[in-house]
């Protein structure tokens, strides 16, 4: 019998893909009927979805593959705009007594700088909205999702309450809420209201928070107001004293306390170092500077030549009139202060006291407004939001067996092109490295010291390119090269002084042992002079 023939490990996550995609068919149906609304994008939303008539709402939306599959979803389709578009449900769903999920996917395929991506779940219109007005003034029950711009990056969880006492709404935002994730995959967002007033928020079926709506930890402003709060009308007293310390009224300053000593004094044991140079100033006229041929004195002014430092100033430990250090003074104490004592006066800080708070009312759980239609209105600086599988279930089981097949499959093949993308970047910016570091290599070799070893040199690099893997060592090779060659040069033995010879031949036209040409080619960059510079005297 032949051996078994082994299928290639690349094939699992296609095989994953093709079996989830394959069953969600059958699990979404059974699980269908359990939803109280599910949107998928399959079809287009046009004629389903309605779109605000607002101006400013002037952002277009289209029915979009996302990125990689054959996946449908609603797309924000253009840079720095403002988008409207609303769903209204067939009944009004209660958030009262029982459990709700929330839940929808989105994918930032361009990334989120500055923008949101959250979902508005709206009250019914009887609150004073109309599906062709929909706008940020549009009543909502709750508000969930991403948003992040700036210091903002959280994902949203605030709710609309209607206070029983003034009758007023309020918004009331989740306290730390967790952060958007930064990459470019699609993620899914569940929030899960449950009856006993607990929330649960969870990104990719992960929980990531938990609350209480009736906590004054969880929810800013707190739903419940405090029972007491500080009186307005009272105010602190006259001679109420806050002080808990203060100077003894009792200490005298020393007679010896000289409040005018100065912090530093001349330090009179300075001797001025020998050598200085007095008359010298610290920088001189340019001596290679000369006035360029284009200078106008009437345009440009008086010209001046630059002033270089002094070379006279850079053997001697200074230039210039001498003048003593300064030194820290031994006896500055600076101004005199009474040292501080307990003061027997001292009351505590003061704070109004408390009374009972008119507004104050007793909850037992939110009095949370019916959700009657889906809204999504955002202002984003980014494109390719993609928005999916929008789903209001019952209980989250429903809701985690649309993460299991409508969310992760996508979710896997995106994270494994995401780890080929990152390896080839990152053999890309190896390939970088080597190049710069096989340029370098390529200025080392020439170097003149290094011209009898060339040759040597480059053949080494040549393989080294052909070769990327041994980079590093060609790179210590090359270093073992040079730093031989610097220490024969230094420790390599006496030399016999070659004798001078007074010439009349330029000094630029003697050979060395390392090739006239080369040689000739240096001392024409030594003696270069610098540019010229012009310079512009203020008038």
């Amino acid at each position: 019998m032949g051996e078994p023939k082994l299928i290639p490990l690349a094939i699992f996550p296609l095989l994953f893909f093709v079996i989830s995609t394959s069953s969600l068919h059958l699990l979404t149906a059974s699980d269908a009927d359990d939803a109280i609304f599910y949107e998928s994008f399959d079809e287009a939303f046009d004629g389903r979805w309605i779109l605000s008539d607002k101006d400013e709402y002037n952002g277009v939306w289209e029915h979009a593959k996302s990125e990689g599959h054959e996946d449908y979803g609603l797309l924000v389709s253009q840079k720095a705009r403002k988008y409207a578009i609303v769903k209204e449900l067939d009944e009004p769903v209660s958030l009262k007594d029982k459990s709700v999920v929330l839940q929808f996917e989105t994918r930032l395929q361009n990334g989120l700088e500055c923008g949101g991506a959250y979902i508005k779940y709206l009250r019914p219109q009887e609150a004073g909205w109309k599906p062709k007005e929909f706008g940020n003034d549009s009543p909502y029950s709750i508000m969930f999702g991403p948003d992040k711009c700036g210091a903002t990056n959280k994902v949203h969880f605030i709710f609309k309450h209607k206070n029983p006492k003034s009758g007023e709404y309020v918004e009331h935002h989740l306290k730390f809420p967790p952060s958007v994730p930064s990459d470019k995959l699609s993620h899914v967002y569940t929030a899960i209201l449950k009856p006993d007033n607990k929330l649960q928020i969870l990104i990719d079926g992960e929980e990531k928070k938990k609350a209480n709506f009736l906590s004054s930890e969880d929810f800013e402003p707190s739903l419940i107001p405090p029972k007491t709060i500080p009186d307005p009308e009272d105010k602190k007293p006259e001679d109420w004293d806050e002080r808990e310390k203060i100077p003894d009224p009792n200490a005298v300053k020393p007679d010896d306390w000289d409040e005018d000593a100065p912090l530093e004094i001349v330090d009179d044991e300075a001797e001025k170092p020998e050598g200085w140079l007095d008359d010298e100033p610290e920088e001189v006229d340019d001596p290679e500077a000369t006035r360029p041929e284009d200078w106008d004195d009437e345009e440009d002014g008086e010209w001046e030549a630059p002033k270089v430092t002094n070379p006279k100033c850079e053997a001697a430990p200074g230039c210039g009139e001498w003048k003593r250090p300064m030194k820290k003074n031994p006896a500055y104490k600076g101004k005199w202060h009474a040292p501080l004592i307990e003061n027997p006066a001292y009351k505590g800080i003061w704070k109004p006291q408390d009374i009972p708070n008119p507004d104050y009312f007793e909850l037992k759980k939110p009095d949370f407004e019916p959700i009657a239609a889906i809204g999504i209105e955002i202002w984003t600086m980014q494109d390719g939001i993609l928005f999916d599988n929008i789903l209001i279930a019952k209980d989250d089981k429903i809701a985690a067996s649309y993460r299991e097949t409508t969310w992760k499959p996508k979710f896997f093949v995106e994270k494994e092109k995401q780890k080929e993308e990152d390896s080839d970047t990152e053999s890309s910016g190896l390939a970088s490295i080597q190049k710069k570091v096989f340029d370098l290599l390529y200025k080392i070799a020439d170097i003149p010291f290094l011209s009898a070893y060339k040759l040597k040199i480059h053949n080494i690099i040549e393989k080294g390119e052909s070769q990327p893997n041994l980079t590093v060592g060609i790179l210590v090779a090359v270093v073992v090269i040079v730093l031989s060659i610097f220490l024969r040069a230094i420790f390599g033995g006496k030399k016999t002084p070659a004798r001078v010879v007074k010439t009349d031949t330029p000094a630029t036209e003697t050979s060395t042992s390392q090739g006239d040409g080369e040689n000739e080619e240096d001392k024409e960059e030594e003696t270069s002079k610098a540019p010229r510079r012009r310079v512009k005297r203020d008038n």
